[in-house]
């Protein structure tokens, strides 16, 4: 929770509202992205269900394991409300390092909404999620520096790709309504989100809170605290400017200011701007590139956090697309 009386930090919202850096995609950006969703279709998709006692009526909770980028094995979680269906389904992303229990509580209450529910444990962070790639720079702790001198190595572009091949399981399944498929998460939940939405024409809506991974270039400058700061001690480590150079064209690839232009579903984002994690900067910057129907939802006393009035807000938004 913020401390009291904690104050904004970053720009004036009048000024976030415009504020639009250039992109720093670049020049095979798509092409890049376009050869990762080829790799990842020569995959098949295959996943396994194994249920899960859960003391919760009208709902069936599932452990699923399916088969992500390059093979590797991705856990997850699936609620499914009683019935026949078709249900809209909801894809789920959590927190960097952040799945308590993998998060199985707000997979079931999701699906009590009405919702079949599934919930992506990122490769390496939580449960049996496997990361089998071997990188050959980066990672003196957490994920943020493995493999960044390197677009094809670095850890998020399994972990995008993981989330695309999960809408693809869930829409695959018998009850889920293909056609009514939303995302949501909060923080890097946030980034898998937004980048699902982009590399996916599956998600017809996409909720994000506070999303992660974005505006890199002044997330590593200003951002007080958190994973961030993981990408700040790496350069400490390697203080070859050349790296930094390196790292920095790598991260662009990742970074959801750029892929926000390829997201063409309704879009709807929220902040708080005493956010310490995730700069109010860094998610205007990305925001502000969409070009589909969006909204974003803004909240002057909040930081990283749970806020009630916007999750409010999503469920509407969640319900009016949706219809549960």
């Amino acid at each position: 929770m913020p401390a009291l009386a904690q104050q904004p930090y970053d720009l004036p919202l009048s000024e976030l509202e415009k504020y639009k850096p250039s992109l720093t995609r670049q020049p095979d950006f798509d092409a890049f992205w376009e050869r990762s969703l080829r790799e990842l279709a020569g995959t098949p998709l295959k996943y396994e269900l194994a249920p899960r006692d859960y003391p919760a009526r009208k709902v069936r909770l599932y452990k699923i394991v399916y088969a992500g980028f390059r093979g590797a094995n991705v856990q997850g979680w699936l609620a499914m409300p009683d019935g026949d269906g078709p249900f809209p389904g909801l894809m789920l992303f959590h927190g960097y390092n952040w799945a308590m229990e993998g998060q199985i509580h707000e997979v079931v209450n999701w699906a009590l909404h009405g919702y079949a529910a599934m919930l992506m444990l990122c490769r390496g962070q939580q449960g049996e999620s496997v990361d089998n790639t071997v990188y050959s720079h980066g990672a003196h702790a957490g994920w943020m520096s493995k493999g960044i001198l390197s677009e094809d190595e670095y850890y998020y572009r399994g972990v995008y790709m993981d989330a695309v091949r999960g809408l693809e399981v869930l829409a695959s399944l018998d009850k889920v309504d293909r056609a009514r498929i939303g995302v949501t998460g909060g923080s890097q939940g946030g980034a898998l989100t937004l980048a699902a939405a982009a590399l996916s024409d599956i998600p017809v809506v996409a909720a994000a809170d506070h999303p992660y991974l974005a505006h890199f270039e002044r997330a590593i400058d200003i951002a007080p605290a958190g994973p961030y700061h993981e990408l700040n001690e790496f350069f400490r480590r390697n203080g070859d400017p050349e790296i930094e150079t390196r790292a920095k064209r790598t991260l662009s690839y990742f970074d959801v200011m750029n892929l926000a232009p390829r997201i063409r579903c309704r879009t709807w984002v929220s902040i708080g701007l005493v956010d310490t994690i995730t700069p109010p900067s860094t998610v205007f910057a990305a925001y502000n590139h969409l070009q589909c129907d969006k909204s974003i939802a803004v909240f002057r006393y909040f930081g990283h956090e749970y806020i009630p009035r916007a999750h409010e807000e999503k469920l509407r938004l969640l319900m009016e697309t949706l219809r549960p």
